[in-house]
């Protein structure tokens, strides 16, 4: 039977973490800090996951990758190339900095990593937005303006989200995740971020958390106003699709299946509500598993489920 690859979570402390993970994803945190992030595929000089279950269990993904290149990622993958995507839960107990991440085009000047993200709504607070892109007609002068008097928020795209909701943010689009979002973020292997703005905030040293002014600036792409999101459905859709990667939303009854094919490209599979079983594994809400290129995959849900398919990434 062909294995999933399922990933011991990398738990990060953030000042704007909390506990949410324990309730809502059933998983142990360590001691009481708050935690904002758990890093559940990755494959970084400073991180790495490490395979929790079936034949591979111990090794890390790069380990993995290196001696099984071409059943992980296909025949062409060149094995000394990281996994390309970062998959992560955010629990955001408090709003998140106003940031940026450089588009491809000023990222090698600036000493970057491009990153497109895409989030994904689990479960919301009362009240929950989002903050993506600027409102309409604001210009770069009138944004620099707002950051030098605090008034920055007169300038940002802010709009409500609910559970379900799901959107794309590409480098180069200024955003923040307000508080009270529990959040699956699938995007990019990078991690460059620029803040350009904290809300008044210090961090979890008592000290205001370094800004990225000029970074932010360059790196802004003053052409993005409103985006949309993708509110939530009952029904199965694409609900991201760019050049870096694309995601698809499955919705199963409970007895369905979903039927992955294998030889074409590896995949993610991520399970944002309910149970499904495959790849011999019982998968259980919050979790997030890699699909080989090697193997083709049935699951079947045990309850009224959604999963989303994470594909298109490995060129």
């Amino acid at each position: 039977m062909p294995e999933v690859l399922i990933f011991r979570p990398i738990y990060q402390e953030r000042v704007w973490g909390g506990r949410a993970l324990e309730a809502a994803l059933g998983r142990t945190l360590p001691d009481t800090r708050p935690i904002g992030e758990s890093w559940e595929i990755v494959d970084r000089p400073e991180a790495q996951s490490v395979v929790a279950n079936g034949k591979y269990a111990g090794r890390t993904l790069r380990q993995v990758i290196t001696k099984h290149g071409a059943a992980i990622m296909g025949p062409k993958w060149p094995v000394e190339k990281p996994f390309p995507m970062l998959v992560k839960w955010l629990d955001c107990r408090e709003r998140l900095s106003l940031q940026v991440h450089p588009p491809a085009s000023v990222a090698g000047d600036l000493k970057g990593e491009p990153k497109t993200e895409n989030w994904y709504i689990a479960a919301t607070g009362p009240g929950a937005q989002l903050i993506v892109g600027l409102k309409r007609g604001v210009t770069q002068e009138q944004f620099e303006q707002a950051v030098s008097s605090a008034t920055v928020e007169t300038c940002v795209h802010r709009f409500p989200v609910a559970a379900g909701d799901s959107i794309l943010v590409h480098s180069g689009q200024v955003h923040a995740i307000d508080a009270g979002n529990l959040i699956l973020e699938i995007q990019q292997n990078s991690d460059t971020t620029y803040r350009v703005y904290d809300w008044g905030r210090v961090g979890l040293d008592g000290k205001p958390r370094q800004m990225h002014i000029e970074q932010s600036l360059r790196s802004i792409d003053w052409t993005d106003f409103e985006p949309k999101p993708v509110r939530a459905a009952p029904t199965s859709g694409v609900i991201a699709d760019c050049p870096e990667f694309s995601i698809k939303r499955t919705v199963l009854g409970a007895g369905e299946r979903l039927h992955i094919s294998g030889g074409e490209q590896p995949r993610i599979l991520s399970v944002v509500s309910g149970t499904v079983k495959g790849g011999g594994e019982r998968l259980e809400s919050g979790t997030n598993a890699l699909l080989p290129f090697g193997a083709a995959f049935a699951f079947v849900a045990e309850t009224t489920s959604i999963v989303l398919v994470t594909e298109n990434f490995a060129g």
